[in-house]
């Protein structure tokens, strides 16, 4: 199974927000800038994690996002299942476009949707808090990544 970059983009904002003090906000200059990903990118991952009800925008100039709820309120399962268009690991896991001619003997689909199952079912154990367990630790290498390098 592999997550599109639209989920590792919302785990990842999720990750650096929850790093941050509850009060602090964050932007998505910072953001973009601390994992070296495209600032157009997450500013369509934020708006919908925002619809999501999992972080807060504050509009204004002194403005930005924070978490909206508590890490350990925030299910990694759930936010993988609100952020992956499917999950339609083979072709016959899509009935509108299945054309596979084994699929009415095939056990590959029962093997997979076990599999499945078991893969969101992990994910359904964990919460944004157990991801960041030390906040700090991912303070520091979000701002050592943002520090200006001396040799230059």
């Amino acid at each position: 199974m592999r997550l599109t970059l639209y989920t590792d983009y919302s785990l990842r904002v999720l990750i650096f927000l929850a790093s941050k003090p509850s009060d602090e906000l964050s932007n998505i200059k910072e953001i973009a800038d601390a994992y070296s990903i495209s600032k157009n990118h997450l500013m369509k991952v934020t708006y919908e994690l925002g619809k999501m009800g999992v972080i807060e925008t504050i509009r204004g100039r002194n403005g930005g996002i924070k978490l909206a709820q508590s890490p350990q309120d925030i299910n990694i399962g759930t936010i993988v299942r609100k952020t992956e268009e499917d999950f339609h690991l083979v072709e016959c896991f899509d009935a509108a476009n299945n054309s596979c001619i084994i699929t009415p003997v095939c056990g590959l689909k029962h093997v997979l949707g076990k599999a499945l199952n078991a893969y969101l079912s992990v994910l359904d154990k964990y919460t944004l808090n157990d991801l960041v367990r030390n906040p700090l630790d991912y303070r520091f290498l979000f701002q050592e990544k943002n520090e200006p390098d001396p040799s230059i």
